[in-house]
């Protein structure tokens, strides 16, 4: 729905700039660091439009581009936090086995310990 918000936007400023440079025709004169040259008005006010266009998507290519890469490397350093967590549940796990072992074995002492006595 975004999508479609900004294409009819920018349909609707492109008519606008359509429209604004048809009724300026009349030859003007460009001014450039090195020389001068006479340009209908309408080629001006199209091309510094779309200098501009390219200008704007220029930048959210380079934002799309930075977000992707931070992207590829949050996923990255996600993935390796989750091997090391399923490495320490591991962990974990033997060492509770371990104390569920030591912990039967103590009790079997203690009752013979108390068999022991009541002998």
């Amino acid at each position: 729905m975004k999508t479609q918000w900004t294409l009819l936007i920018g349909l609707v400023f492109a008519i606008i700039i359509a429209v604004f440079a048809v009724v300026n025709v009349d030859p003007v004169p460009v001014n450039y660091m090195f020389g001068e040259a006479h340009w209908p008005l309408i080629l001006v006010i199209l091309g510094s439009a779309l200098i501009g266009a390219v200008i704007s998507a220029s930048f959210v290519f380079f934002n799309l581009f930075s977000k992707t890469r931070q992207i590829k490397h949050l996923t990255k350093d996600l993935e390796q936090r989750d091997r090391q967590m399923e490495r320490l549940e591991k962990d974990l796990d033997e060492k509770i086995k371990q104390l569920a072992v030591q912990q039967e074995k103590l009790s079997k002492n203690e009752r013979e310990t108390v068999q022991a006595e009541e002998l």
